[in-house]
Protein backbone atom coordinates (compact mmCIF):
# COMPACT_ATOMS: atom_id res chain seq x y z
CA UNK A 1 0.00 0.00 0.00
CA UNK A 2 1.09 3.61 -0.53
CA UNK A 3 3.41 5.54 1.72
CA UNK A 4 3.08 9.31 1.55
CA UNK A 5 1.49 11.29 -1.28
CA UNK A 6 1.84 14.79 -2.63
CA UNK A 7 -0.59 16.41 -5.08
CA UNK A 8 1.19 17.63 -8.21
CA UNK A 9 -0.39 20.33 -10.31
CA UNK A 10 1.72 19.38 -13.33
CA UNK A 11 0.58 15.74 -13.51
CA UNK A 12 -0.60 15.20 -17.10
CA UNK A 13 -4.35 14.81 -17.60
CA UNK A 14 -5.36 11.65 -19.45
CA UNK A 15 -6.79 12.77 -22.78
CA UNK A 16 -7.33 9.40 -24.41
CA UNK A 17 -7.98 5.85 -23.24
CA UNK A 18 -4.92 4.70 -25.19
CA UNK A 19 -2.70 6.49 -22.64
CA UNK A 20 -3.70 4.02 -19.94
CA UNK A 21 -1.14 1.46 -21.07
CA UNK A 22 1.75 3.91 -20.60
CA UNK A 23 2.69 2.76 -17.06
CA UNK A 24 2.87 -0.85 -18.23
CA UNK A 25 4.88 0.00 -21.33
CA UNK A 26 7.27 2.06 -19.20
CA UNK A 27 8.15 -1.09 -17.27
CA UNK A 28 9.83 -2.73 -20.27
CA UNK A 29 13.56 -3.15 -19.62
CA UNK A 30 16.42 -5.09 -21.22
CA UNK A 31 17.39 -8.16 -19.23
CA UNK A 32 20.53 -6.58 -17.80
CA UNK A 33 18.33 -3.94 -16.13
CA UNK A 34 15.89 -6.38 -14.51
CA UNK A 35 15.71 -5.91 -10.77
CA UNK A 36 14.20 -7.63 -7.73
CA UNK A 37 11.94 -5.74 -5.32
CA UNK A 38 10.92 -7.61 -2.17
CA UNK A 39 8.17 -6.53 0.20
CA UNK A 40 7.51 -8.16 3.55
CA UNK A 41 5.16 -7.41 6.41
CA UNK A 42 5.34 -8.40 10.05
CA UNK A 43 3.03 -8.03 13.04
CA UNK A 44 4.10 -5.69 15.84
CA UNK A 45 3.28 -6.64 19.42
CA UNK A 46 4.06 -5.41 22.94
CA UNK A 47 6.60 -7.79 24.46
CA UNK A 48 5.02 -7.57 27.90
CA UNK A 49 1.49 -8.73 27.11
CA UNK A 50 1.44 -9.39 23.34
CA UNK A 51 -1.17 -6.69 22.61
CA UNK A 52 -1.05 -4.91 19.25
CA UNK A 53 0.16 -1.37 19.96
CA UNK A 54 -1.80 1.65 18.82
CA UNK A 55 -0.29 4.43 16.75
CA UNK A 56 -0.01 6.99 19.54
CA UNK A 57 0.67 5.02 22.73
CA UNK A 58 4.18 5.29 24.25
CA UNK A 59 6.40 2.82 22.44
CA UNK A 60 3.66 2.40 19.81
CA UNK A 61 3.79 2.46 16.04
CA UNK A 62 4.64 6.15 15.67
CA UNK A 63 7.51 5.85 18.15
CA UNK A 64 8.83 2.76 16.37
CA UNK A 65 8.82 4.57 13.02
CA UNK A 66 10.50 7.69 14.38
CA UNK A 67 13.12 5.64 16.21
CA UNK A 68 14.32 4.37 12.83
CA UNK A 69 15.82 7.81 12.20
CA UNK A 70 18.75 6.47 14.21
CA UNK A 71 19.57 4.30 11.18
CA UNK A 72 19.25 7.08 8.61
CA UNK A 73 15.58 6.73 7.72
CA UNK A 74 13.59 9.90 6.96
CA UNK A 75 9.96 10.38 8.11
CA UNK A 76 7.18 10.66 5.54
CA UNK A 77 4.10 12.53 6.74
CA UNK A 78 0.52 12.62 5.59
CA UNK A 79 -2.59 14.51 6.68
CA UNK A 80 -4.78 11.98 8.45
CA UNK A 81 -8.59 11.78 8.64
CA UNK A 82 -8.38 13.95 11.77
CA UNK A 83 -6.74 16.76 9.80
CA UNK A 84 -3.43 16.36 11.62
CA UNK A 85 -0.03 15.45 10.20
CA UNK A 86 1.05 11.89 10.96
CA UNK A 87 4.24 10.00 10.22
CA UNK A 88 3.03 7.10 8.08
CA UNK A 89 6.30 5.83 6.58
CA UNK A 90 10.07 6.14 6.59
CA UNK A 91 12.17 6.44 3.44
CA UNK A 92 15.80 5.44 3.00
CA UNK A 93 18.40 3.70 0.87
CA UNK A 94 16.71 0.33 1.45
CA UNK A 95 13.34 1.52 0.11
CA UNK A 96 10.45 2.48 2.35
CA UNK A 97 9.11 1.29 5.70
CA UNK A 98 5.38 1.80 5.90
CA UNK A 99 2.57 0.90 8.23
CA UNK A 100 -0.30 -1.25 7.11
CA UNK A 101 -3.89 -0.72 8.32
CA UNK A 102 -3.57 -2.19 11.84
CA UNK A 103 0.06 -1.27 12.39
CA UNK A 104 1.73 -4.13 10.54
CA UNK A 105 5.19 -2.95 9.56
CA UNK A 106 6.28 -3.37 5.94
CA UNK A 107 9.60 -3.00 4.23
CA UNK A 108 9.14 -2.22 0.54
CA UNK A 109 12.68 -2.96 -0.50
CA UNK A 110 14.78 -1.18 -3.10
CA UNK A 111 15.09 -2.65 -6.63
CA UNK A 112 18.19 -4.83 -6.38
CA UNK A 113 20.30 -6.76 -8.88
CA UNK A 114 20.52 -10.13 -7.12
CA UNK A 115 19.25 -12.18 -4.23
CA UNK A 116 22.42 -11.80 -2.19
CA UNK A 117 21.65 -8.07 -2.05
CA UNK A 118 18.03 -8.83 -1.24
CA UNK A 119 18.97 -10.99 1.73
CA UNK A 120 21.47 -8.40 2.97
CA UNK A 121 18.75 -5.75 2.78
CA UNK A 122 16.35 -7.96 4.71
CA UNK A 123 18.99 -8.69 7.32
CA UNK A 124 19.76 -4.99 7.82
CA UNK A 125 16.07 -4.23 8.24
CA UNK A 126 15.47 -6.93 10.81
CA UNK A 127 18.55 -5.93 12.81
CA UNK A 128 17.26 -2.38 12.89
CA UNK A 129 13.69 -3.15 13.94
CA UNK A 130 14.90 -5.61 16.59
CA UNK A 131 17.16 -2.91 18.01
CA UNK A 132 14.22 -0.50 18.06
CA UNK A 133 12.01 -3.19 19.54
CA UNK A 134 14.44 -3.68 22.42
CA UNK A 135 14.13 0.03 23.22
CA UNK A 136 10.34 0.27 22.84
CA UNK A 137 9.44 -3.10 24.35
CA UNK A 138 8.15 -4.42 21.04
CA UNK A 139 8.39 -7.72 19.22
CA UNK A 140 7.80 -8.69 15.57
CA UNK A 141 5.88 -11.81 14.57
CA UNK A 142 6.38 -13.60 11.24
CA UNK A 143 2.98 -15.08 10.42
CA UNK A 144 0.41 -14.81 7.63
CA UNK A 145 -2.39 -13.88 10.04
CA UNK A 146 -2.71 -12.73 13.62
CA UNK A 147 -3.04 -16.06 15.44
CA UNK A 148 -4.88 -14.75 18.48
CA UNK A 149 -6.35 -11.27 17.87
CA UNK A 150 -9.96 -10.34 17.17
CA UNK A 151 -10.70 -7.44 14.85
CA UNK A 152 -11.87 -5.41 17.86
CA UNK A 153 -8.48 -5.78 19.56
CA UNK A 154 -6.63 -4.17 16.66
CA UNK A 155 -5.96 -0.47 16.11
CA UNK A 156 -6.45 1.35 12.81
CA UNK A 157 -3.68 3.59 11.55
CA UNK A 158 -4.37 7.28 10.70
CA UNK A 159 -4.11 7.07 6.91
CA UNK A 160 -6.81 8.58 4.74
CA UNK A 161 -7.17 5.68 2.33
CA UNK A 162 -7.62 3.25 5.21
CA UNK A 163 -10.57 5.19 6.58
CA UNK A 164 -12.24 4.89 3.16
CA UNK A 165 -11.41 1.19 2.80
CA UNK A 166 -12.58 0.26 6.31
CA UNK A 167 -16.00 1.70 5.53
CA UNK A 168 -16.20 0.19 2.05
CA UNK A 169 -14.91 -3.34 2.68
CA UNK A 170 -17.97 -4.70 4.53
CA UNK A 171 -20.21 -3.66 1.63
CA UNK A 172 -18.45 -5.91 -0.90
CA UNK A 173 -17.30 -8.97 1.08
CA UNK A 174 -17.27 -10.60 4.49
CA UNK A 175 -13.53 -10.82 5.10
CA UNK A 176 -12.12 -7.56 3.74
CA UNK A 177 -11.52 -6.15 7.20
CA UNK A 178 -9.64 -9.31 8.11
CA UNK A 179 -7.46 -8.78 5.04
CA UNK A 180 -6.67 -5.24 6.14
CA UNK A 181 -6.27 -5.75 9.86
CA UNK A 182 -5.20 -9.33 10.46
CA UNK A 183 -2.91 -10.46 7.61
CA UNK A 184 0.73 -10.18 6.53
CA UNK A 185 2.39 -11.23 3.28
CA UNK A 186 5.68 -11.50 1.45
CA UNK A 187 5.69 -10.25 -2.16
CA UNK A 188 8.23 -9.88 -4.91
CA UNK A 189 8.13 -7.38 -7.79
CA UNK A 190 9.76 -8.39 -11.06
CA UNK A 191 10.50 -6.86 -14.46
CA UNK A 192 9.82 -7.88 -18.05
CA UNK A 193 11.48 -7.13 -21.39
CA UNK A 194 8.44 -6.69 -23.60
CA UNK A 195 4.69 -7.14 -23.73
CA UNK A 196 5.11 -10.75 -24.84
CA UNK A 197 7.56 -11.41 -22.00
CA UNK A 198 5.12 -9.85 -19.52
CA UNK A 199 2.33 -12.09 -20.80
CA UNK A 200 4.30 -15.30 -20.38
CA UNK A 201 5.52 -14.34 -16.91
CA UNK A 202 2.00 -13.28 -15.91
CA UNK A 203 0.59 -16.65 -17.01
CA UNK A 204 3.28 -18.69 -15.26
CA UNK A 205 2.87 -16.54 -12.15
CA UNK A 206 -0.89 -17.06 -12.02
CA UNK A 207 -0.75 -20.77 -12.77
CA UNK A 208 1.87 -21.40 -10.07
CA UNK A 209 0.61 -18.94 -7.47
CA UNK A 210 -1.32 -21.73 -5.67
CA UNK A 211 1.99 -23.60 -5.32
CA UNK A 212 3.60 -20.55 -3.73
CA UNK A 213 0.61 -20.29 -1.39
CA UNK A 214 1.03 -23.95 -0.37
CA UNK A 215 4.79 -23.68 0.19
CA UNK A 216 4.45 -20.51 2.28
CA UNK A 217 1.15 -21.37 4.04
CA UNK A 218 1.52 -19.96 7.54
CA UNK A 219 -1.88 -18.85 8.88
CA UNK A 220 -3.62 -21.84 10.49
CA UNK A 221 -4.90 -20.05 13.63
CA UNK A 222 -7.67 -17.52 14.23
CA UNK A 223 -8.49 -16.01 17.61
CA UNK A 224 -6.43 -18.56 19.50
CA UNK A 225 -7.42 -21.82 17.84
CA UNK A 226 -7.02 -23.74 14.57
CA UNK A 227 -9.21 -22.32 11.81
CA UNK A 228 -9.33 -25.38 9.54
CA UNK A 229 -7.03 -23.83 6.93
CA UNK A 230 -3.32 -23.86 6.23
CA UNK A 231 -3.44 -20.40 4.62
CA UNK A 232 -6.43 -18.58 5.99
CA UNK A 233 -4.83 -15.42 4.63
CA UNK A 234 -5.26 -16.80 1.11
CA UNK A 235 -8.84 -17.83 1.84
CA UNK A 236 -9.62 -14.31 3.05
CA UNK A 237 -8.94 -12.95 -0.43
CA UNK A 238 -11.73 -15.15 -1.83
CA UNK A 239 -14.30 -13.16 0.19
CA UNK A 240 -12.81 -9.66 0.18
CA UNK A 241 -14.07 -8.03 -3.02
CA UNK A 242 -14.77 -10.08 -6.17
CA UNK A 243 -14.30 -7.03 -8.40
CA UNK A 244 -10.60 -6.70 -7.58
CA UNK A 245 -9.30 -10.17 -6.64
CA UNK A 246 -8.83 -13.62 -8.15
CA UNK A 247 -7.04 -15.56 -10.87
CA UNK A 248 -7.89 -13.29 -13.85
CA UNK A 249 -9.00 -15.84 -16.49
CA UNK A 250 -8.59 -13.30 -19.31
CA UNK A 251 -4.79 -13.37 -18.84
CA UNK A 252 -4.81 -16.80 -20.50
CA UNK A 253 -6.91 -15.63 -23.48
CA UNK A 254 -5.32 -15.28 -26.88
CA UNK A 255 -4.36 -11.67 -27.50
CA UNK A 256 -3.93 -10.72 -23.85
CA UNK A 257 -1.66 -7.73 -23.28
CA UNK A 258 -1.44 -4.27 -21.77
CA UNK A 259 -4.67 -3.03 -23.31
CA UNK A 260 -6.74 -5.91 -21.94
CA UNK A 261 -5.34 -5.39 -18.45
CA UNK A 262 -6.14 -1.68 -18.68
CA UNK A 263 -9.73 -2.56 -19.62
CA UNK A 264 -9.91 -4.86 -16.58
CA UNK A 265 -8.69 -2.04 -14.34
CA UNK A 266 -11.33 0.29 -15.77
CA UNK A 267 -13.92 -2.17 -14.51
CA UNK A 268 -12.40 -2.30 -11.01
CA UNK A 269 -14.40 0.13 -8.84
CA UNK A 270 -12.48 3.07 -7.42
CA UNK A 271 -11.55 3.69 -3.79
CA UNK A 272 -10.41 7.32 -3.75
CA UNK A 273 -9.00 10.35 -5.54
CA UNK A 274 -6.14 12.28 -3.93
CA UNK A 275 -6.48 16.06 -4.12
CA UNK A 276 -4.93 18.93 -2.15
CA UNK A 277 -3.39 16.62 0.39
CA UNK A 278 -6.60 14.73 1.11
CA UNK A 279 -8.26 11.49 0.05
CA UNK A 280 -11.68 12.03 -1.53
CA UNK A 281 -13.99 9.05 -1.08
CA UNK A 282 -14.83 7.57 -4.49
CA UNK A 283 -15.50 4.03 -3.25
CA UNK A 284 -17.54 2.04 -5.75
CA UNK A 285 -17.43 4.72 -8.46
CA UNK A 286 -16.29 4.13 -12.04
CA UNK A 287 -12.94 5.19 -13.48
CA UNK A 288 -14.63 5.14 -16.87
CA UNK A 289 -16.90 7.92 -15.64
CA UNK A 290 -13.83 9.75 -14.37
CA UNK A 291 -12.29 9.57 -17.87
CA UNK A 292 -15.41 11.22 -19.23
CA UNK A 293 -15.39 13.99 -16.62
CA UNK A 294 -18.47 12.50 -15.00
CA UNK A 295 -17.18 11.40 -11.59
CA UNK A 296 -19.81 12.49 -9.09
CA UNK A 297 -17.33 13.55 -6.39
CA UNK A 298 -15.27 15.64 -8.87
CA UNK A 299 -17.77 16.79 -11.51
CA UNK A 300 -16.18 18.02 -14.71
CA UNK A 301 -12.68 16.96 -13.71
CA UNK A 302 -10.70 14.33 -15.60
CA UNK A 303 -8.03 12.02 -14.15
CA UNK A 304 -4.29 12.52 -14.27
CA UNK A 305 -1.71 9.79 -14.75
CA UNK A 306 -1.13 9.97 -10.98
CA UNK A 307 -4.81 9.09 -10.47
CA UNK A 308 -4.47 6.12 -12.83
CA UNK A 309 -1.31 4.91 -11.09
CA UNK A 310 -3.15 5.16 -7.76
CA UNK A 311 -6.01 3.16 -9.22
CA UNK A 312 -3.65 0.46 -10.49
CA UNK A 313 -2.65 -0.12 -6.85
CA UNK A 314 -6.23 -0.80 -5.71
CA UNK A 315 -6.72 -4.17 -7.42
CA UNK A 316 -5.53 -7.25 -5.55
CA UNK A 317 -5.42 -10.25 -7.92
CA UNK A 318 -3.05 -13.14 -7.34
CA UNK A 319 -0.59 -11.44 -9.72
CA UNK A 320 -0.80 -7.69 -10.28
CA UNK A 321 0.54 -5.61 -13.16
CA UNK A 322 1.70 -2.02 -12.81
CA UNK A 323 5.08 -1.09 -14.31
CA UNK A 324 6.25 -4.49 -13.01
CA UNK A 325 4.63 -7.78 -12.01
CA UNK A 326 3.80 -8.45 -8.36
CA UNK A 327 3.66 -12.02 -7.04
CA UNK A 328 1.07 -11.90 -4.26
CA UNK A 329 0.29 -15.46 -3.09
CA UNK A 330 2.57 -15.99 -0.07
CA UNK A 331 1.88 -15.71 3.65
CA UNK A 332 4.20 -13.74 5.89
CA UNK A 333 6.87 -15.78 7.63
CA UNK A 334 10.28 -15.86 9.31
CA UNK A 335 13.49 -14.36 7.96
CA UNK A 336 14.71 -17.26 5.81
CA UNK A 337 11.39 -17.56 3.97
CA UNK A 338 11.46 -13.84 3.12
CA UNK A 339 14.52 -14.52 0.98
CA UNK A 340 13.09 -17.77 -0.37
CA UNK A 341 10.09 -16.15 -2.08
CA UNK A 342 12.08 -13.94 -4.48
CA UNK A 343 14.43 -16.88 -5.06
CA UNK A 344 11.45 -19.02 -6.12
CA UNK A 345 10.11 -16.50 -8.63
CA UNK A 346 13.43 -15.13 -9.90
CA UNK A 347 14.56 -18.68 -10.61
CA UNK A 348 11.43 -19.35 -12.64
CA UNK A 349 10.93 -16.05 -14.43
CA UNK A 350 14.37 -14.48 -14.99
CA UNK A 351 15.92 -17.34 -16.97
CA UNK A 352 14.36 -18.16 -20.32
CA UNK A 353 14.94 -21.92 -20.15
CA UNK A 354 13.37 -22.07 -16.69
CA UNK A 355 10.45 -19.89 -17.78
CA UNK A 356 9.74 -22.16 -20.75
CA UNK A 357 10.05 -25.29 -18.59
CA UNK A 358 7.67 -23.89 -15.98
CA UNK A 359 5.12 -22.95 -18.63
CA UNK A 360 5.38 -26.37 -20.28
CA UNK A 361 4.54 -27.95 -16.93
CA UNK A 362 1.29 -25.99 -16.38
CA UNK A 363 0.09 -24.78 -19.80
CA UNK A 364 -2.30 -27.70 -20.34
CA UNK A 365 -4.40 -26.88 -17.27
CA UNK A 366 -7.70 -25.23 -18.13
CA UNK A 367 -9.15 -22.29 -16.25
CA UNK A 368 -11.53 -24.40 -14.22
CA UNK A 369 -8.59 -26.50 -13.02
CA UNK A 370 -6.55 -23.42 -12.14
CA UNK A 371 -9.46 -21.99 -10.15
CA UNK A 372 -9.92 -25.30 -8.36
CA UNK A 373 -6.28 -25.30 -7.29
CA UNK A 374 -6.52 -21.73 -6.04
CA UNK A 375 -9.67 -22.52 -4.05
CA UNK A 376 -8.43 -25.81 -2.57
CA UNK A 377 -4.88 -24.88 -1.59
CA UNK A 378 -5.81 -22.61 1.35
CA UNK A 379 -7.33 -25.62 3.08
CA UNK A 380 -5.26 -28.56 1.86
CA UNK A 381 -1.90 -26.96 1.15
CA UNK A 382 0.65 -29.39 -0.29
CA UNK A 383 -1.95 -32.20 -0.18
CA UNK A 384 -4.04 -30.47 -2.85
CA UNK A 385 -4.69 -32.86 -5.78
CA UNK A 386 -3.29 -31.79 -9.16
CA UNK A 387 -5.44 -31.81 -12.32
CA UNK A 388 -3.05 -34.28 -13.99
CA UNK A 389 -2.58 -36.58 -11.01
CA UNK A 390 -0.43 -36.47 -7.93
CA UNK A 391 -0.40 -33.74 -5.30
CA UNK A 392 0.89 -30.22 -4.97
CA UNK A 393 3.82 -31.66 -3.04
CA UNK A 394 4.93 -33.54 -6.17
CA UNK A 395 4.69 -30.38 -8.25
CA UNK A 396 6.68 -28.48 -5.61
CA UNK A 397 9.67 -30.77 -6.06
CA UNK A 398 9.56 -30.42 -9.86
CA UNK A 399 9.19 -26.64 -9.84
CA UNK A 400 11.90 -26.11 -7.24
CA UNK A 401 14.28 -28.04 -9.49
CA UNK A 402 13.36 -25.71 -12.37
CA UNK A 403 13.80 -22.63 -10.17
CA UNK A 404 17.16 -23.91 -8.96
CA UNK A 405 18.34 -24.44 -12.53
CA UNK A 406 17.24 -20.89 -13.37
CA UNK A 407 19.17 -19.43 -10.44
CA UNK A 408 22.23 -21.51 -11.30
CA UNK A 409 22.10 -20.29 -14.91
CA UNK A 410 21.90 -16.65 -13.72
CA UNK A 411 25.27 -17.25 -12.03
CA UNK A 412 25.01 -14.33 -9.62
CA UNK A 413 27.71 -15.13 -7.06
CA UNK A 414 28.43 -13.78 -3.59
CA UNK A 415 31.90 -13.16 -2.23
CA UNK A 416 32.16 -16.83 -1.24
CA UNK A 417 31.43 -17.95 -4.81
CA UNK A 418 27.91 -19.24 -4.04
CA UNK A 419 25.12 -18.71 -6.55
CA UNK A 420 21.55 -17.80 -5.55
CA UNK A 421 20.10 -21.32 -5.48
CA UNK A 422 20.84 -21.74 -1.77
CA UNK A 423 18.01 -19.34 -0.96
CA UNK A 424 15.60 -22.10 -2.00
CA UNK A 425 16.80 -24.34 0.84
CA UNK A 426 13.94 -23.43 3.24
CA UNK A 427 11.47 -24.54 0.57
CA UNK A 428 13.37 -27.75 -0.06
CA UNK A 429 13.12 -28.43 3.67
CA UNK A 430 9.34 -27.96 3.46
CA UNK A 431 9.17 -30.47 0.61
CA UNK A 432 11.44 -32.92 2.43
CA UNK A 433 9.14 -32.86 5.45
CA UNK A 434 6.08 -33.12 3.22
CA UNK A 435 4.27 -30.48 5.28
CA UNK A 436 3.70 -26.78 4.87
CA UNK A 437 4.87 -24.41 7.62
CA UNK A 438 1.24 -24.23 8.77
CA UNK A 439 0.94 -28.01 9.05
CA UNK A 440 4.16 -28.08 11.08
CA UNK A 441 2.78 -25.42 13.43
CA UNK A 442 -0.43 -27.40 13.87
CA UNK A 443 1.61 -30.48 14.80
CA UNK A 444 3.33 -28.48 17.53
CA UNK A 445 0.07 -26.92 18.72
CA UNK A 446 -1.53 -30.35 19.14
CA UNK A 447 1.71 -31.88 20.47
CA UNK A 448 4.45 -30.19 22.46
CA UNK A 449 2.55 -26.90 22.91
CA UNK A 450 -0.45 -28.77 24.35
CA UNK A 451 -2.83 -26.18 22.89
CA UNK A 452 -0.93 -23.19 24.32
CA UNK A 453 -0.81 -20.79 21.37
CA UNK A 454 1.19 -18.22 23.30
CA UNK A 455 4.20 -20.40 22.45
CA UNK A 456 3.98 -19.04 18.92
CA UNK A 457 5.48 -15.74 20.06
CA UNK A 458 8.65 -17.56 21.14
CA UNK A 459 8.98 -19.63 17.99
CA UNK A 460 7.79 -17.29 15.21
CA UNK A 461 9.16 -13.92 16.27
CA UNK A 462 12.07 -12.35 14.44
Amino acid sequence: MSTGKVSKSNDPVIEDISELIAPMQSGEKPKEQWRIGTEHEKFVYCSQDHHAPSYEEPGGIRDILLALQEFGWTPVEETGPDGKQHVIAMSGDDGAISLEPAGQLELSGAPLENLHETCNETGRHLEQVKAIGAKTGSGFLGMGMWPDKTRAELPIMPKGRYEIMVKHMPTVGNLGLDMMLRTCTIQVNLDYASEADMVKKFRVGLALQPLATALFANSPFTEGKPNGFESFRSHIWSDTDPHRTGMLPFVFDEGFGYERYAQYMLDVPMYFVFRDGKYINAAGLSFRDFLNGELSVLPGEKPTMADWNDHLSTAFPEVRLKSFLEMRGADGGPWNRICALPAFWVGLLYDQAALHAAWDRVKHWNMEEREELRNTVPKMGLNTPLPDGGKMLDLASEILDIASSGLTARNRLNTSGDNESGFLDPLREVVAQGKSPAAQLLDRYHGEWNGDLSRIYDEMSF
